[in-house]
């Protein structure tokens, strides 16, 4: 049985649904025209007959797969073990890249296009395009008439380029699914490379060895330390051991290190060299990919929260929802579409299988995220898929922000009668149950009431009253008029009561853990110790350069005792700004940060200058706000965690307005009610 890629395609789409499928929805997930599909599906019928199966067409409701429970299943395996397909050119550079991480040896051009069932031509273009993309892999693709091609690198290397793969390649469902659900071939040759088969036991040692210190990983982090584990015992027991560095000769077991080892021995049986754990401890310590030794925040996340935040206002100007005051949807989509940008950028398909369903229940919602993002990313087409992605995001946030923290106590003035009140009471407890109807005024009752009493008044006439205080409505509660009173009530009536500073919260459960109190308290130690010693410091003086400038800013941080030299931080903030601008576009303020055994303490202040900072540019840079972050180079979690969270602040419009002319005071409590929030949110 031989297959093309569409085929494979069409058959594996129709044999994951349960329910009918038509040609439409099959031309709107492979982006083709309903022509094709029916072409296609002509010359299914004969391949499935072959099989034992038929291709049944119902008129009105769509197409389905056929057969005995035997009949399908034998036709499953056949279709996973499958070899004579026409690969996709992404499927063929995948396919080739792992055939070279395979072999030792070099590998012949005629060999892989044997095995590609393409031409000698067509397998040369994509070793073309596979150099662009291996770079800054550290490994050469070595080609040479006579020799083939191979990769040439160390085996670290190598390892990390497997972990590159599955990561870009890869989805949650091809690392977690079910066994027996098929894979395409060359998906099949990646999981079987990454060690899927030791999964299950690594994550179990991974488990046991949480109490010494995992458990502080996130879901990403956990998942790509389970890859790289997995990676490192498949090469192994392939015959592929890993090079033990210099640096590394003499490595001290942490107890936590030496705990994992045992587990894992335990498990998986192998001889665990010295090389073996060295590299084992570098993946239990993981550094930021390409990172600076001195770099304090992730760029490159910071570069994708300019993304989120961009997104999001354009959101709230097509829905008029306050997405920005979400913080779970800021955190969501930057974990989302920091992974998901970078696979389409490298060229990678996105699927969705549930694109149809969210197209048909979410119409509008999918239409703005659509329009939202074509105008927020415009180096990258971003395809259907992704938005549908996305509309689960927004759609969670949507429903999140519907259910209000509490319940509202509400009096109703309606001066039509009784009846008009009793079905605008009946209207607003079917439409928002939340809120609780105490009792029925007067208009002129109402403005005497303390506002102690209720929380919100609901009329169908004007009142004497603050904006803030009543809702005007109509006795029938239309649908725009019952979202409206749901806004109000977020962002008006509930937003009252965050006022107050120094407001007792209820405690923990009595349950939780006492670590996780213990982390509580180290973040909050942490966030008031930097707000306690933030400051707002004016540079009357001129300068004609940016070390200058500079100068001038750390001889105030020795002065306040976070540094004991100036010069060595003055080279390490220099050298930042020349690997890439500290600047943050269009608002005229420069964030500068590094990490460094230099530094005493973590130190965040504001820099206020006269004149531009001169940035040897020709124009002006319109930089007079200088934000200084420094810190240690051993620097707690929780204090890297509070200061990047405050980086993130730099997007929101509030703080780059009160940085530019707002004072200390109103400086630190924007900080503190939104590092609030963050607490409460970890």
């Amino acid at each position: 049985m031989s297959l093309s890629h569409r085929h494979r395609q069409i058959v594996e789409l129709l044999m994951n649904r349960k329910d009918d499928v038509t040609a439409g929805e099959i031309a709107a997930e492979l982006n083709v025209s309903t022509r094709t599909v029916h072409r296609e599906l002509s010359e299914l019928e004969s391949i499935l007959a072959a099989s034992g199966l038929t291709l049944l067409k119902k008129a009105g409701k769509g197409i389905q797969i056929q057969g005995t429970p035997e009949e399908l299943e034998a036709f499953k395996i056949k279709l996973h073990g499958l070899t004579g397909v026409d690969y996709s050119a992404e499927e063929r550079k995948l396919y080739i890249l792992c055939t070279l991480l395979e072999n030792e040896e070099p590998v012949k051009l005629f060999t892989l296009s044997h095995e590609l069932r393409v031409t000698i031509p067509t397998v040369t273009h994509d070793l073309d395009e596979l150099e662009d993309w291996n770079r800054g892999s550290e490994l050469i693709l070595v080609r040479r008439r006579g020799y083939g091609v191979g990769l040439s690198g160390t085996e670290a290397n190598k390892r990390k380029l497997l972990s590159r793969l599955a990561r870009t390649y890869l989805d949650d469902s091809d690392l977690f699914g079910k066994v027996s659900l098929p894979h395409s071939p060359v998906t099949a040759k990646l999981l079987d490379m990454i060690g899927k088969v030791y999964f299950t036991k690594v994550e179990d040692a991974l488990w046991h060895a949480e109490e010494k210190g995992l458990n502080e990983l996130s879901e990403k982090e956990y998942t790509h330390l389970l890859i790289d584990i997995s990676i490192a015992i498949a090469r192994f027991r392939q015959g592929r051991p890993i090079e033990l560095r210099a640096d590394n000769s003499s490595l001290r077991k942490s107890i936590r290190l030496t705990d994992l080892v045992d587990h894992l021995s335990e498990a998986i049986p192998m001889e665990w060299t010295t090389a073996e754990i060295a590299h084992l401890a570098e993946l239990l310590e993981p550094k930021e990919a390409g990172a600076h030794p001195n770099q304090l925040l992730p760029l490159e996340e910071l570069r994708y929260l300019e993304v989120v935040w961009r997104l999001i206002r354009n959101m709230e100007g097509r829905i008029g929802i306050p997405f920005g005051q979400d913080r779970s949807l800021r955190d969501g989509l930057l974990s989302h579409l920091e992974s998901a940008l970078g696979r389409l950028r490298a060229g990678v398909n996105i699927r969705n299988p549930l694109l149809l369903q969210i197209k048909r229940d979410y119409e509008i919602l999918f239409e703005a995220i659509r329009s939202a993002i074509d105008e927020t990313i415009t180096d990258i087409a971003v395809p259907d898929e992704e938005i549908g992605f996305l509309v689960m995001h927004f759609g969670a946030s949507m429903e999140r922000q519907r259910r209000f923290s509490r319940n509202v106590r509400a009096i109703l003035v309606c001066t039509s009668g009784i009846g008009t009140s009793k079905m605008l009471a009946v209207r607003l407890t079917k439409e928002l149950p939340q809120i609780d109807i105490i009792g029925h005024a007067s208009w002129f009752e109402a403005a005497r009431i303390p506002e102690s009493e209720y929380d919100l008044i609901i009329s169908t006439v004007d009142l004497p009253l603050d904006e803030d205080q009543y809702m005007k409505l109509s006795p029938l509660l239309t649908e725009e008029e019952a979202e409206r009173l749901r806004l109000f009530i977020q962002n008006v009536t509930l937003q009252k009561e965050k006022e107050p500073v120094g407001k007792e919260e209820s405690l923990p459960e009595e349950q939780a853990a006492s670590f996780k109190v213990h982390r509580i308290q180290r973040y909050v130690n942490e966030i008031v110790r930097i707000i306690d010693h933030f400051a707002v410091h004016r540079l009357e003086q001129s300068f004609g350069s940016l070390e200058e400038a500079l100068q001038a800013i750390c001889r105030y941080a020795r002065q306040k005792e976070a540094i004991d030299e100036v010069e060595p931080i003055v080279r390490l903030l220099l050298e930042r700004e020349r690997q890439s601008s500290q600047v943050i576009p269009d608002t005229g303020l420069a964030l500068f940060h590094i990490r460094s055994e230099k530094v005493r303490l973590p130190f965040l202040t504001l820099f206020r200058l006269t004149e531009d900072l001169p940035l040897d540019q020709k124009e002006p840079s319109d930089v007079r706000q200088v934000l200084l972050m420094l810190g240690p180079q051993e620097l707690p979690k929780e204090s890297l965690a509070v200061l990047s969270e405050i980086s993130s602040f730099l997007l929101i419009p509030e703080m780059i307005e009160l940085l530019q002319t707002g004072s200390p005071d109103e400086i630190k409590q924007f900080l503190s009610k939104e590092l609030a929030a963050f607490l409460e949110n970890k």
